[in-house]
């Protein structure tokens, strides 16, 4: 690891230390009111407004982002709906979304909407999934307020700048109705300039090159939510989004072979994709206890291509291809979840059914001398995949003493997974899904959990298709015995509360996999995506909050997250053991903010440090990373006639991208080197700017 990553694993575990050393005597009351949540006996740590009233809120997600040693962790957007395992529950209940994450509903929540946040051991609620901590976020109704946050990218020289980011929302409420409507962008601007050198296998020059990377992205969408408290008991809630989603990526470069004629290639990315989802759930009591019954329908249309044309010094005529990539896919969900109280504790019993369907068609070209591109023979590229996926799982939670709690969850699955096109085939599965978390309070202000899961996953339906990626040269025959992987998890938590100190979160895992998806050899020299029988991976996550008001500097406080990982598979073209392919193993962070007392002003800084693994192939290995090292510095005033403004200058430290690819003759145990590709390219400073307010 290089120097600058060993300081910030030191600097991290120096503010988790810290409070330890330091002599912690007396401390002024309004200090602690400001800087420590109150927490009542049953183990919650509350967070009511005034706590982050320093940092001027405009949405939910503004309040969440700031509490301490808190990260939220996001759905996987995987099988179905499944039982929870988001970490942000809205007034004690997971929002079933599949196309937006729990970021993009709290963005839409106002700031003056929130009446606390409650921070509490998820296996200790009655909601089946949830283990570690979670964020409750409890709301209330009442008038009309709307909210927006505007942003814009600038990177000079670069790539052009992006004027129109940021969402705008309006939610409110009348009698028994609550409802929400926002508009986002979601956009990009990516960037990389530099020279890559191209050698054989023994470090002979080749060819130089000078390339000019540019993306840029825009994903606009509209969303919108309403919520209904029916007669009695009885809610439901609606939901809907659509989404429009343009791409276009430029990779320009110059070559310069060391025998032969200097070529400009001229590489071009365009996706054009739309999308949308509607969902909702109605919930009553019925018998002894109550039923909710969730319904969703997502649908998504993709338009790909990409062309690449080399075009020589001599004038002779350009030649290259066009890969060009239609495909639809769709998902139907129906689930309903009967839960009950029953022997001293809670119980619930869920059903779902999901179907989920692709279909595309790819064709592959090739350009003439006259300039016109040809279509080739392609067939193992069109094609479609459907799945229909049945589970039932039953869950039973109860108190085993005043400070630990069990949650118990057996059930299992059947599916069927069929393709049309090349080579189609239909299996079927039945698999044991299930969970057991413990949660334990063993003194006030010391959280321990401990979950043990059963998991299936959730395939890529593209990867059943061939697909060629004109870039790199590298093709994918499609695979049709693709099987989801299964894994076996254990992860164990440990939260404590360091009082004005702040927080610090620590989470070991561990993960046993069955049928792991990587690049694999097929026969006749082919590769695509497929399963290994075997691997595993185990590591850290620990993330702290280190409040500085203690030794005098009021305002002040430093996030650190730390990330270590180690992963092993069986190489299925050597047979040694080997880290996951293009897996990130390390992470560090730290972040410094200052809120000045008694002023709008605020500033900080920050430094992260990311390690990634390389990439293997039948006939490469490779590592494309950018980095390592990226830092930022920023500054906001929170009272500018009413809004919050941050300027940001990201890439202090001058990160760059880099690519190491080593290409063979042949399947990479038994050739010899082909080339060598080494590139270091600029990615130049960043500057944001954002503005925000309400309405």
């Amino acid at each position: 690891m290089p120097k600058t990553g060993r300081f910030l694993i030191a600097v991290s575990a120096l503010a988790l230390a810290w409070p330890a050393l330091a002599n912690d005597g007396g401390s002024d009351a309004a200090t602690d009111a400001a800087n420590v949540a109150s927490a009542p006996d049953d183990g919650r740590q509350v967070y009511a407004p005034d706590y982050f009233a320093r940092f001027a809120p405009k949405s939910a997600l503004d309040m969440l982002s700031q509490v301490p040693g808190f990260s939220i962790r996001e759905d996987d957007q995987g099988r179905g709906l499944g039982q929870a395992n988001t970490n942000v529950l809205i007034n004690g209940e997971r929002v079933a979304l599949k196309s937006e994450g729990i970021g993009d509903r709290l963005r839409r929540i106002s700031a003056d909407k929130v009446t606390r946040i409650e921070i509490v051991d998820g296996a200790s609620l009655n909601i089946p999934g949830l283990s570690g901590q979670v964020a409750n976020v409890i709301t209330s109704g009442g008038g009309v307020s709307g909210q927006f946050d505007w942003k814009t990218r600038f990177r000079p020289g670069y790539v052009e700048p992006e004027w129109f980011g940021g969402n705008v929302s309006v939610s409110g409420s009348a009698k028994t109705l609550e409802y929400s409507l926002a508009l986002s962008n979601d956009n990009g601007r990516g960037a990389a300039k530099g020279p890559t050198v191209i050698t054989d296998g023994q470090g002979t020059l080749i060819e130089t090159r000078q390339a000019h990377i540019a993306n840029v992205s825009d994903s606009p969408k509209i969303a919108a939510s309403l919520k209904w408290d029916g007669p009695g008991s009885s809610v439901a809630n609606f939901n809907a989004s659509y989404q429009r989603q343009w791409y276009h990526g430029r990779f320009d470069e110059e070559r310069f072979p060391v025998s032969g004629v200097p070529r400009h290639r001229d590489y071009e990315q365009h996706d054009k994709d739309w999308n949308y989802e509607i969902g909702g759930d109605f919930e009553f009591a019925l018998g002894p206890g109550r039923l909710k019954l969730i319904g969703l329908e997502r649908y998504d249309h993709d338009n790909y291509y990409e062309d690449v044309v080399f075009t020589k010094a001599d004038g002779s005529p350009p030649f290259g291809g066009r890969y060009v990539n239609m495909n639809e896919s769709g998902e139907h969900i129906g689930r309903g979840e009967y839960s009950w109280k029953m022997l001293g504790g809670d119980w619930q019993l869920a059903g779902e059914a999901a179907f989920n369907r692709y279909s595309g068609v790819a064709t592959l070209y090739d350009l003439t001398p006259d300039g016109d591109f040809v279509e080739l023979p392609f067939s193992a590229g069109t094609g479609g995949v459907t799945e229909d996926r049945y589970e039932v799982v039953l869950t039973h939670g109860r108190q085993l003493a005043k400070n630990l709690s069990l949650q118990v969850g057996l059930g299992g699955e059947y599916s069927k997974l069929s393709q049309t096109g090349a080579n189609g085939l239909t299996r079927s599965f039945y698999r044991p899904k299930g969970s057991v978390s413990l949660a334990w309070t063993p003194s006030k202000g010391l959280d321990l959990s401990l979950k043990v899961a059963r998991v299936v996953g959730q395939l890529s339906f593209g990867d059943f298709l061939a697909r060629v990626d004109l870039d790199q040269g590298q093709n994918n025959a499609g695979n049709v015995e693709l099987v989801p992987p299964q894994r076996w998890n254990v992860d164990f938590e440990v939260k404590k509360d360091l009082g004005r100190w702040g927080t610090t979160d620590l989470k070991l895992f561990y993960s046993a996999i069955d049928d792991y998806i990587d690049v694999i050899p097929l026969g006749g020299g082919a590769e695509s995506t497929g399963n290994i029988p075997h691997a595993h991976r185990f590591g850290l996550d620990w993330t702290s909050t280190v409040n500085l008001d203690p030794i005098g500097l009021k305002g002040a406080k430093i996030d650190t997250n730390l990330v270590l990982e180690k992963s092993q598979v069986k190489d299925p073209v050597t047979g040694l053991a080997r880290y996951f392919s293009n897996y990130q193993d390390r992470h560090a962070e730290a972040n410094f903010r200052y809120d000045i007392p008694d002023s709008s002003w605020a500033g900080g800084f920050g430094v992260q440090y990311n390690h990634r693994r390389p990439y293997w192939r039948l006939y490469e290995v490779g590592l494309n990373y950018e980095g390592p090292i990226y830092s930022t510095v920023f500054v906001e005033n929170k009272d500018v006639f009413g809004l919050t403004v941050r300027a940001e200058y990201f890439n202090v430290t001058n990160g760059h991208r880099f690519v190491e690819r080593t290409v063979y003759d042949g399947p990479r145990d038994t050739s010899p080197v082909l080339f060598i590709e080494s590139t270091r390219q600029k990615v130049g400073p960043i500057f944001n700017l954002s503005v925000s307010g309400k309405f």
